[in-house]
């Protein structure tokens, strides 16, 4: 049973892990160990509510399938369980993030005093570079 909030949890049955080798330099023992965990989860398939399900396949990710199946693999740890958990990990962040609702952002104006700060160290600073000039005699 994976939890993702208090009330909301996948169970085991809709995670599918396969054990597969892992990619990259280790020698012998990525040669002979399968220790990488390929995971897959079926959203329309799933039991999660369906605000969750709509936000996950509007997402534009690309771990996401056309098919709404998001497809994990976790392979940075040489034990297999730690790549297990890792991947359950990441598929509970990307279901918990996908929830999130950004917070709309309100275009605001500058002050009148702002500005004119601003434009009070613009003139000082134009000021300091005239001082550099060569003196005409």
């Amino acid at each position: 049973m994976l939890k993702i909030s208090n009330n909301v949890s996948i169970p085991d049955d809709e995670i599918e892990l396969r054990a597969i080798r892992a990619q990259g330099a280790g020698g012998q023992n990525v040669n002979k160990v399968s220790s990488a965990i390929h995971l897959r989860f079926d959203i329309r398939a799933s039991s999660l509510p369906d605000y969750y399900k709509e936000r996950l396949l509007a997402l534009s990710d690309s771990r996401i399938s056309n098919e709404g199946i998001i497809i994990l693999k976790a392979q940075e740890y040489r034990s297999q369980e730690q790549n297990r958990e890792a991947a359950l990990a990441r598929l509970a962040m990307l279901i918990k993030d996908a929830t999130v609702v950004q917070k709309t952002r309100r275009a605001t104006k500058p002050s009148r005093s702002s500005q004119r700060k601003r434009m009070d160290k613009k003139t000082q600073r134009g000021q300091t570079k005239a001082l550099r000039k060569r003196v005409n005699h």
